[in-house]
């Protein structure tokens, strides 16, 4: 997995909730992804459980979702979660 060099603050995360045309951004175990192209976040809330512009890591169950649900064409990765 190629992670560009950026870090990105839980501020910078948290103003992107896709709202005012900012871009949906989530975090997930210290890497940061913008999840706008994808059609499953079009509606600012993924399967009615998670929305952009947060940290996920502790929201997501790992033997339901892990981080191969950000390996979809449609999400970047962006960086890494500033510590």
């Amino acid at each position: 997995m190629d992670i560009p060099d950026r870090e990105i603050s839980l501020a910078e995360v948290r103003r992107g909730s896709g709202e005012r045309g900012t871009p949906k951004l989530v975090a997930y175990d210290g890497i940061v992804y913008d999840v706008s192209d994808c059609r499953r976040w079009s509606k600012d809330m993924h399967e009615q459980l998670h929305f952009p512009g947060q940290d996920l890591s502790g929201e997501m169950d790992p033997g339901h979702h892990g981080p191969e649900v950000f390996r979809h064409p449609c999400v970047r990765i962006i960086g890494r979660l500033k510590e």
